[in-house]
């Protein structure tokens, strides 16, 4: 990327890869990308080569998240740079194998755009996920695409945090987005989660057209909720939970939950509220997969960013 006269200039989009499969229990992504290796028609655009692929393909033919452990944060340089061989857990060494074939990360030979196609149980709707705040092309396609399906919604979580670092399989591409649409029960194939994917891949895919064509996409901005703290559900001194998401909060991932809001119920009926500093925006609330990773929400706080104009180089 160069800059003049303040507009960022990038390099077509040439390359770009639609994974599935990540979490092979997540049946959106995993039956839009099998379908398109099938037919890839929908996904073709003039000029650019577009490959669908399942990530994890041993995790969808059990139906199970993963196998050994969570393909989606096993992207460290640490697995990335293990000697590879069959001793180390299938999801890095899957991990290794995708690298190989999309990366290396962080290189000048690494993907263009890779979509990242996952569902969850919470109430999230259509989410676009960014991975850092200075990527203009990234803010510039959000953009485009919220405009393009309003007025339906389409929040922009922003995962960029100094201590929580997710190491996801879509951060070996130059420009990674995640796709998170929701509310779909794990193993579970719902039309409206469905076509809600499908059509925010469409309108993303058109972005990247227009981008090659030579559009030159003025300056903007986007709301984006910066991801701030993972929060934990109430526990007794043995780590068992003994307490539920409270009604008032549950499903209502992106709504205001302002200090003294009910936020747990314990299990004799007793409320615990949200004590935090100031108003926050929970989501992936009572996410069924972050039971393992003792995490009943995440806290949010709502900001704009600026994306300057960018064209291609």
């Amino acid at each position: 990327m160069t800059s003049s006269t303040n507009v960022s200039c990038f390099h077509e989009a040439r390359r770009v890869a639609i994974f599935g499969g990540t979490h092979g229990n997540e049946m959106s992504g995993v039956t839009l990308v099998n379908l398109w290796i099938q037919n890839g028609k929908e996904i073709q655009r003039k000029g650019v080569e577009t490959k669908p692929f399942i990530t994890n393909p041993r995790a969808v033919e059990k139906c199970t998240r993963y196998v050994d452990t969570d393909l989606n944060r096993a992207f460290t340089t640490e697995n990335l740079s293990a000697p590879s061989g069959d001793d180390l857990p299938y999801e890095v060494q899957r991990a290794q194998q995708i690298n190989e074939i999309f990366g290396p990360k962080g290189s000048p030979e690494a993907y263009d755009v890779i979509f990242d196609l996952h569902n969850t149980t919470s109430n999230m709707g259509c989410t676009l996920i960014l991975e850092s705040s200075k990527d203009y092309f990234n803010l510039q396609m959000m953009h485009y695409i919220k405009n393009a399906i309003a007025p339906d919604s389409c929040p922009v979580l922003l995962t960029e945090h100094p201590l929580l670092k997710y190491s996801t399989s879509r951060s070996v591409a130059k420009h990674p987005i995640g796709l998170e649409v929701g509310p779909q029960p794990q193993g579970v194939l719902r039309s409206n989660i469905f076509e809600s994917m499908r059509v925010v891949l469409k309108h993303a895919l058109d972005f990247i057209e227009l981008f090659n064509k030579g559009l030159e996409f003025p300056p903007c901005t986007v709301d984006v909720f910066r991801v701030s703290e993972k929060m934990d559900y109430p526990r007794d001194t043995n780590g068992n939970i003994i307490a539920m998401v409270h009604p008032n909060l549950q499903d209502c991932d992106w709504e205001p939950l302002n200090p003294g809001d009910p936020m747990f119920q314990t299990f004799d009926g007793t409320t615990i509220r949200y004590e935090g500093a100031g108003t926050v925006y929970p989501t992936f609330i009572n996410e069924a997969a972050y039971y393992e990773k003792q995490q009943a929400f995440v806290t949010t706080r709502r900001e704009t960013l600026a994306a300057g104009a960018i064209k291609k180089t």
